[in-house]
């Protein structure tokens, strides 16, 4: 199933495993479920701490499989092959399960910890999204740390009924216990902030807590990044309120126009920003959006959480939206039959009548 390079590569990040870990596969004989079995014999070929046991087929969808400690139930499920852009949400659920920490600040692990309720995620996805694999690894993280979270991502190549049935047009599509929950890419961090109204409040609380900055900066893609960066070296106190730390850069696939970079992705390239950002101790504040902004000897600007901030300069940097063609319906169809990725939403149409 997987080239001797993949392989090899894949021998190597499993070297970082230190727990067993137990793949339960449901499979059957159709050609799918024959790939999912050798994509699973190269993986239990890669580490002495993996095992792959086949269940008949029952509840589970199938083809899949899932991923857990031995003994244990409800971790990570992959309904179909996580091939292509979810390859990478494979080997982290992997190293997850098999004790590699994860790289996820310690107060938001005991977020997800503390969840109380029962929570069952589907994530619609496409291999060719590039969108899909942050969404499915924050579910696979949530369900690994929080035994009452379980998630299953289904490829929608493999299972077309259920894209028909749910009328999915477009991916990431996220339905919680049965219920549309989200289309898009989602972060961890707003994954959560949707489930838990209560960490909004305490996040709302302890940043109207903080002291005055030197300069607050709104906007947190490249422009407010610089603005923080040219700020933080002077030595002055700096912060960044932000609806998403990155902004419309991680919606990007491609990036072949910034000086000195020939060519990157749009969350790798919103990375390396925030690394850079980090690196001079700025105060980022992300899942902040502000509504107002209120002149005095301090200014102050009013978040939609509740918070408020407090700055001597305020640099606003809001940037840029996608831009929209404006014709009637496409507000009320957005990610119901009007897509705006070919690469993530395109083989949902495959076959169709569309136009571009």
């Amino acid at each position: 199933m997987l080239e001797a390079s993949l392989k090899a590569q894949l021998a190597s990040y499993l070297e970082r495993i230190s727990q067993p870990v137990e793949i339960t596969a449901t499979l059957d004989d159709s050609p799918a479920a024959a790939d999912m079995r050798a994509l699973l014999k190269d993986i239990a070929e890669a580490s002495r701490l993996i095992t792959v046991v086949e269940v008949p087929p029952g509840n589970a969808r199938t083809p899949s499989f899932a991923i857990n400690r031995p003994g244990e139930t409800g971790g990570p499920r992959f309904a179909g092959l996580p091939m292509g852009h979810e390859f990478t949400s494979l080997v982290l659920a992997l190293l997850q399960v098999g004790g590699y920490p994860p790289k996820v600040d310690d107060a938001i692990l005991e977020q997800i910890r503390a969840l109380d309720g029962d929570f069952e995620f589907e994530v619609y996805v496409s291999l060719t999204c590039h969108n899909c694999p942050d969404v499915v690894q924050a579910l696979n993280l949530m369900a690994i740390q929080n035994p009452r979270i379980k998630t299953t991502m289904v490829e929608g190549g493999i299972f077309p009924d259920e894209i028909k049935e749910r009328e999915i047009m477009g991916v990431p599509t996220v339905f919680l216990n049965g219920t549309m929950f989200g289309n898009g890419r989602m972060s961890l961090e707003e994954i959560l902030a949707k489930i838990d109204t209560s960490g909004v409040e305490r996040e709302a609380r302890k940043i109207s807590a903080k002291d005055p900055f030197d300069v607050l900066i709104v906007g947190g893609g490249p422009a407010g990044a610089a603005a923080a960066v040219y700020a933080a070296r002077k030595g002055i106190r700096t912060g960044i309120a932000s609806e998403r730390f990155g902004g419309q850069v991680l919606d990007t696939l491609g990036i072949e126009n910034f000086i000195s970079i020939k060519e990157t992705e749009g969350p790798k390239f919103a990375l390396a920003l925030e690394e850079h950002v980090r690196h001079y101790d700025v105060d980022i504040m992300n899942l902040q959006r502000a509504k107002a902004l209120v002149p005095g000897e301090l200014i102050e600007v009013q978040l939609e959480s509740g918070a408020s901030l407090k700055a001597k300069s305020v640099v606003i940097s809001t940037g840029a939206r996608w831009r929209n063609i404006n014709v009637p319906g496409e507000q009320e169809f957005k990610n119901k039959g009007v897509a705006y990725c070919p690469h993530c939403d395109g083989p949902l149409f495959k076959g169709k009548r569309v136009a571009v």
